[in-house]
């Protein structure tokens, strides 16, 4: 008895010393991973301002997120704005003992191992909400062996239970449904009610919080968009889970589990959604580094001027490099959270966009694919020769993205070349939607080359605020910005600037001059004419506003005669022109390549009383706490006086009342606009460009429309002019924008006159059209 009793204490003591040697073992390996002992800890950088890492908003002037700048599309949640239905579900599936433990759950470990030695499966997970948080945090090597795994999981155990002591229960909650990734760009709970349900997360009902909790389990396998049924077994896996624990009734439970998923899903990329083209503008010019010559090829000087210019006078240029956050490091769109408040007007924004898109599906474009079939190698005009056309099409492969990945993979360009003309499953671009189909490459390029672009922008007058900006058709798949990064020839809109001058030296819109051929002296001794594009008036005296109404070169070659080129070219400077204006006769006719932007701004200037307001697009930026850490004002300066603005007003109107602007007021589509209007079309040569700037008392507004290259155009000035080409959209944009009453323009303002003002603007010579189409269409 006595021997039975010493193996007893034998066997126990052996026990109990195995277990202290244990339990001292496992409190040494906590207390040498929590000291770094056994490698590195995670830094704790999120974990010390859990708003971190958050993506940056544009935000309209109307309070509607244009768009969002990140590497991670998280916007951040407070507690207190998670429905209790989301949080008591997260608790129910996750962690029902979650304000009991301190970071672990020895009951549920407990649970999991009884799980594991009996082979039951249904015992579920031990790691608790905290350890889940900290491997979101610090998310596992998949190269780790079973060693490094069993290490993490110890690491992720000592993290949650520093997670308790730091935070309180609810900050964890939070940051939990913060950081988790719900797939499809949604990382966090908020972008994921915005994009699943177009929702804010207070909104969510019981059974869109179920789904969101069920998706935590593996947001891979219960991916609502490609696995719909399956989610919606999850989601009621959890709402079986919330009756369990007595967070809702089971009469609850059988009403909500046969409910659809309902989602109302919301693609967030930088390709879709409102003003793509203005928010990449805004990336690339708050993101902006110090321009350096050496980083500009020999044909970009112009540009590197341009942008030196920029970086020394305009805060937005740059701004992220300028500024410094309280860490001495600079500001980052993708991680900052920052609020970037702009001056686009969402709904204006939609009524660009739509106008734009409306001119060029239902009408431009069918107009131009009927011009198409007559030509002999579409989409490029009959004057240009095989070998042209093949040059240009050359150029657009070397352009191309398929051509630089062919050029690594070691390739020359003969074999490129032969790749561009085997067919290919490929998705193009329609405006009946995208098409996929098999074409070769080189097709494609002449798919695409075949298709009018256009651009529109719009600027509240009483503060130089950008209200709409759509710089192309479609940014998926015309990427190019038309509104301040390309340029090109802008045709009689120019001839405005060249009249301004006749204005400030004394002649008025009443003045009659001869309608005759002008001849120039050049430099080099030849003789230059310019002469009218048809034979109205031929030899009579016309006033300049009729000149000017109908676009009539004759005119405004009399009027340069008066003057000389470069004093036209230091108006349009003091006017907000910055590009590189020849100053030569002939400049008259619009040959100059001018931005949009510079365009809308300039004739701003007329409206404003003859003081130039820049353009801006942003009215103020706040950091993630709220705080306005930047404001920004438009630069004004006097460039005309105020009588030389209100006769240019005259003469403008003159185009639109009596001239090749006539549509405005009788064309029963995008015409019949009431109120006061100025405005100037404009065609280049060959019908390659189309323009059309038009002024209210309260916006001024300017159309660019035209193809990718030159050398694809119209062939007739009918269809080719800018009256047809861009006009139309500018018609349709402010016929909506009319339309709203909301946005508080109207047709009912009327232009300031200067005070004393008194002279005779009612020429005998300019027509009325506003009951009837005008005979006289612009151009050049």
């Amino acid at each position: 008895m006595e021997k039975e009793k010493n193996k007893f204490r034998k066997y126990s003591y052996a026990f109990w010393s195995l277990y202290l040697v244990g339990l001292l073992m496992v409190v040494a390996l906590f207390f040498s991973i929590a000291k770094g002992k056994l490698g590195e800890m995670p830094s704790f950088r999120e974990l010390e301002n859990p708003q971190s890492l958050l993506a940056s908003d544009v935000i309209s002037r109307d309070h509607v997120t244009l768009g969002r700048y990140f590497r991670e599309n998280r916007s951040y949640v407070a507690y207190e704005n998670l429905p209790p239905q989301l949080i008591d579900a997260l608790l129910a599936t996750e962690d029902v003992r979650f304000y009991e433990h301190s970071g672990i759950d020895l009951r549920g470990l407990m649970r999991v191992l009884k799980g594991v030695l009996s082979g039951d499966t249904s015992s579920g997970g031990g790691s608790t909400i905290s350890q889940q948080l900290a491997k979101m945090l610090f998310p596992r090597n998949e190269f780790e062996n079973k060693l490094e795994l069993v290490m993490r999981k110890f690491k992720e155990w000592v993290i949650a239970v520093k997670l308790e002591k730091s935070y309180t229960k609810e900050e964890i909650l939070t940051m939990y449904l913060n950081k988790y990734d719900f797939l499809n760009l949604a990382v966090g709970i908020k972008s994921a009610s915005r994009i699943y349900f177009n929702i804010e997360p207070d909104s969510l009902q019981l059974h869109q919080a179920a789904m969101f909790v069920g998706m935590a389990k593996n947001s891979s396998l219960y991916n609502p968009l490609r696995r719909p049924e399956l989610t919606k077994d999850r989601r009621n896996v959890v709402l079986a889970q919330m009756v369990k624990y007595g967070y809702i009734n089971k009469q609850t439970y059988d009403s909500v589990k046969v409910m659809p998923l309902g989602l109302d899903y919301q693609k967030e990329d930088f390709k879709s959604g409102l003003a793509p083209y203005f928010r990449e503008y805004l990336r690339i010019t708050m993101g902006a580094s110090k321009p350096d010559r050496s980083r500009y090829a020999s044909w970009q000087q112009i540009k590197y001027e341009e942008d030196s210019v920029e970086w020394e006078t305009n805060p937005l240029f740059g701004w992220c490099k300028k500024n410094f956050k309280p860490d001495g490091t600079n500001y980052d769109l993708y991680e900052d959270g920052l609020k970037i408040h702009t001056t686009i007007d969402s709904r204006m924004q939609r009524y660009a966009e739509e106008a734009l898109e409306e001119h060029l599906r239902l009408d431009l474009q069918p107009k131009f694919k009927k011009h198409l079939k007559r030509l002999k190698n579409p989409p490029f005009s009959d004057d240009m020769s095989t070998s042209d056309v093949d040059d240009l099409l050359n150029r657009a492969i070397r352009q191309s993205e398929r051509y630089r990945v062919l050029r690594l993979q070691g390739k020359n360009f003969k074999q490129i070349r032969k790749v561009f003309e085997q067919p290919t499953e490929m998705e193009v671009f329609t405006w009946q939607g995208d098409k996929d189909t098999i074409m070769t490459p080189l097709d494609s390029i002449k798919h695409y080359l075949g298709y009018f672009r256009s651009s529109i922008m719009a600027m509240d007058l009483s503060t130089g605020q950008v209200r709409a900006y759509v710089g192309g058709p479609n940014y998926k798949h015309f990427m190019y910005d038309m509104v301040k990064g390309g340029k090109r020839q802008v045709g009689s809109t120019v001839k405005p600037f060249l009249y301004t001058l006749a204005m400030q030296n004394g002649l008025s819109p009443c003045t009659k001059v001869p309608n005759v051929r002008q001849q120039f002296v050049m430099p080099d001794g030849t003789i230059w004419e310019a002469k009218n594009s048809g034979s109205a008036r031929e030899g009579e005296m016309v006033t300049l506003k009729w000149g000017l109404a109908n676009s009539v070169n004759q005119i405004s070659a009399w009027v340069m005669k008066q003057f000389n080129p470069q004093s036209v070219v230091d108006v349009m400077a003091k006017m907000g022109i910055y590009s590189w204006i020849d100053p030569v006769p002939s400049m008259f006719l619009g040959t100059s390549d001018i931005t949009l932007y510079e365009m809308v701004g300039a004739y701003g200037t007329y409206a404003n009383k003859g003081v130039y307001t820049q353009p801006i697009f942003v009215t103020h930026i706040e950091d993630k706490h709220g705080n306005v850490i930047a404001r920004f004002r438009p630069e004004r300066h006097d460039a005309i006086d105020e009588k030389t603005a209100y006769l240019m007003l005259s003469l403008l109107r003159g185009v639109i009342d009596g001239g090749s602007g006539g549509r405005v007021r009788w064309h029963p589509v995008y015409g019949q606009i009431k109120g006061p209007v100025a405005g100037k079309t404009g065609t280049t040569q060959n019908h390659s460009d189309g323009w059309f700037m038009g002024v209210t008392p309260q916006l001024v507004a300017g159309v660019w429309t035209g193809a990718d290259l030159r050398s694809i155009h119209f062939d007739d000035i009918s269809t080719g002019q800018g009256a047809n080409m861009a006009l139309p959209i500018w018609g349709r944009f402010i016929k909506k924008v009319y339309a709203d009453k909301a946005l508080d323009y109207g047709p009912d303002h009327e232009f300031d006159k200067p005070r004393n003002f008194i002279m005779n603007l009612d020429c005998d010579d300019v027509d009325d059209v506003k009951e009837k189409p005008t005979e006289f269409e612009d151009f050049f």
